[in-house]
């Protein structure tokens, strides 16, 4: 019995019951996923590494390292990755326990408005990454970092600080906002095929 509730929800991941959730799923878990742990590791993976202040000293790095990153944006976007992930998979962990086909749930209102709560927490999820990814990050990484140092050592004040590829960074962090607007619109064009594939039962009823 647990084989087929493993199995439902396996299905139920990967062929969401819209086209476009569907599309959705193939978005997510390919390009975002490929583009986030390929190209992300080698954009951020040395950073620390390369982030050098005037005058070049090892804790003075870590401390205005530790200032300009408070999260490193790969951590940041793997969790945000994973918080989104989570309504939809409590929805088909459901739909598995119940042993509810992907076909039923646009066909039970019941199972389609639960549907659609799991989409518009999703939309939520995202707007709250979208929201602290400008409030961490901004919307342009620059080759400069004035660094407040003054609690670390009475020596230093505002220090410079070179942010090592900065213009691949900014490149990067724009690609990041885009895949998370397009998961947004992605999540409520499937919310509207919801709406219309069931008006469309109901006037075939």
């Amino acid at each position: 019995m647990s084989l087929n509730y493993i199995r439902n929800f396996y299905e139920g991941c990967l062929r969401p019951p819209t086209v476009i959730g569907q599309f959705h799923t193939l978005f997510f878990g390919s390009v975002r996923m490929f583009f986030l742990g390929v190209l992300g590791f080698a954009v951020y993976g040395n950073e620390a590494l390369h982030f050098s202040c005037d005058p070049d000293r090892r804790e003075l790095n870590l401390f205005c390292y530790n200032q300009f990153r408070p999260i490193t944006p790969q951590v940041f976007w793997a969790l945000q990755l994973v918080t989104v992930l989570v309504p939809g998979a409590v929805f088909h962990l459901y739909a598995a326990c119940k042993n509810i086909d992907q076909e039923e749930i646009l066909d039970r209102p019941i199972y389609t408005v639960f549907y659609i709560i799991s989409v518009l927490l999703r939309i939520i999820l995202e707007i709250i990454a979208f929201w602290l990814q400008s409030h961490l990050f901004g919307f342009q990484v620059h080759a400069l970092y004035m660094c407040d140092a003054s609690s670390l050592e009475k020596a230093f004040n505002v220090t410079k600080c070179m942010v090592p590829e900065h213009f691949e960074k900014t490149i990067f962090l724009s690609a990041m906002y885009t895949f998370t607007v397009i998961t947004i619109l992605l999540c409520i064009a499937e919310i509207f095929e919801i709406l219309c594939r069931r008006l469309g039962y109901l006037n075939n009823q």
